[in-house]
């Protein structure tokens, strides 16, 4: 699934139904006790950033969804059923928070059982213009698929005589972009049994709130004085006491106010090239490490820096239990790449590939365990830590080869953040590039150079020409 935003998936005009958790189900979550499965610490920063951000005065929302279509005619009381099923599926979607205590700080989780999810459908109407149409779901999502309300969740379908468009949206906390590239398949399947007579047999899926316990747990045990706490302490030391940032001129200067967001997005090579690049890079580690050494010399050729520090995200689904299960399974790993002894793009490959075979477990103990750790005041300001360079290969997953015959989408919301967030994906045609940066005419012009900069290497390696000399100064 390509990764853009509200405005730019494809919304036709349409007649426009939606479904969020019925008053019923509402009235039992508010009466439910507590569940003593505590949030996972990423959740918890989250939600806690969420609050303290809306505090200073500016709403950020957060959420992340999906688009996809199914051809029609469509049963609107067999969709219904359908997202009911999946949504029965993944219990950290009927699992929420309240603040308690006598100061009002701590989160206590409630979950509902699944049998009291009902959804309620409401036809909101006729939309002739496509563009009012996306305008009007951007600002429901935010109002509904926000981190400090529950539920944060919202479906809704476009209805047309040749069928439906579906979009979904869900505030971060409770998915993350491989919840989101499963939903189109799995929805799809549902539908698809209901509409003929059949009934899908419901799958052993891992329970997301679950794993937050045994997460939380293995975090707890370790204390200041463990290697990880000790290895991101020196990280962060060297990042000038804080998480590092995208090492090029945004146009942010310190103690500004939160900026606006714009969105880049954009093909960045065809698949023949994508495989190409793969195959030069497997050897090192795959493309992830040439995308990682190839940002490394770019924000050098930029910025002048002569390390590039950041942070790697990693799925942190690692047993089988949790492949199918939605819920935000992301860690993060520090690397270092001291451009000016990585000399060339193979060199800068060897170095990646080290730091990465040296840190990557360190990607399994939530950053937010550690930062309270390390004694150091973190109070967020911004709706991110740090600035990533991430890259998924997402051909494998189910109903992918169908995407562009479904116009699926994941999506994305572009709001406020002084941070540069980018997203590599393998999609089966080529590889996608989606950025979401401060809204600057620098940060525009150096994100624009990156992405032209990116290209031009990964093509460059593809074809066995490296073009112009990109090497540390």
């Amino acid at each position: 699934m390509r990764m853009t935003d509200i405005q730019r998936c494809e919304i036709r005009p349409g007649r426009l139904v939606e479904w969020t958790l019925s008053p019923a189900t509402l009235d039992i979550a508010a009466a439910l006790p507590e569940d003593t499965r505590p949030p996972a610490y990423i959740q918890e920063s989250h939600i806690r950033t969420a609050r303290s951000v809306r505090e200073d005065g500016l709403f950020v929302p957060t959420w992340l969804g999906a688009a996809f279509d199914i051809p029609g005619p469509v049963d609107l009381d067999v969709l219904q059923e359908a997202l009911r099923a999946w949504t029965l599926r993944h219990e950290t979607l009927r699992s929420g928070f309240r603040w308690s205590g006598e100061s009002g700080d701590t989160m206590r989780r409630f979950t509902l059982d699944a049998d009291a999810v009902a959804l309620h459908r409401e036809d909101v109407g006729d939309f002739p213009d496509a563009t009012d149409l996306a305008r009007h779901l951007q600002d429901r999502f935010d109002r509904v698929a926000d981190a400090l309300r529950w539920p944060n969740l919202i479906y809704t379908a476009v209805v047309r005589d040749d069928g439906v468009s579906v979009y979904m949206a869900f505030d971060h906390s409770n998915v993350d972009a491989y919840s989101i590239y499963r939903i189109p398949a799995e929805v799809g399947e549902l539908y698809a049994a209901g509409a003929a007579g059949r009934t899908v047999p419901r799958p052993r899926v891992g329970s997301y709130v679950d794993f937050c316990q045994a997460e939380r747990a293995d975090a707890d045990r370790i204390d200041g004085g463990h290697d990880i706490v000790g290895r991101w302490r020196e990280f962060i030391r060297r990042c000038d006491g804080r998480l590092p940032s995208f090492p090029v001129d945004l146009g942010v200067r310190p103690g500004d106010p939160l900026p606006e967001q714009r969105l880049l997005r954009e093909p960045l090579v065809d698949a023949a090239d994508a495989a190409a690049f793969e195959a030069y890079c497997r050897p090192h580690g795959g493309s992830l490490v040439g995308v990682l050494a190839a940002t490394a010399l770019i924000v050098h050729e930029i910025g002048g820096e002569p390390v590039y520090r950041t942070v790697v995200p990693f799925h942190t689904r690692s047993r089988s239990q949790w492949t199918e299960s939605v819920g935000w399974y992301v860690g993060g790993a520090p690397i270092e790449v001291p451009v000016d002894r990585a000399h060339d793009f193979p060199s800068a490959l060897g170095t990646v590939r080290a730091e990465l075979q040296a840190n990557r477990r360190m990607s399994r103990m939530p950053i937010d365990r550690v930062l309270r750790l390390l004694g150091t005041d973190f109070r967020p300001t911004s709706p991110d830590l740090y600035s990533i360079v991430s890259y998924v290969d997402a051909r494998g997953v189910p109903g992918a080869d169908s995407w562009p015959d479904r116009t699926a989408y994941a999506l994305l919301r572009v709001s406020y953040g002084d941070q540069v967030c980018a997203w590599v994906t393998r999609l089966p045609e080529g590889l996608w590039f989606a950025s979401r940066y401060p809204d600057t005419d620098v940060a525009h012009k150096n994100l624009r150079l990156y992405v032209e900069r990116l290209r031009d290497v990964v093509t460059g390696v593809a074809r066995g020409d490296f073009g112009p000399p990109l090497t540390a100064r």
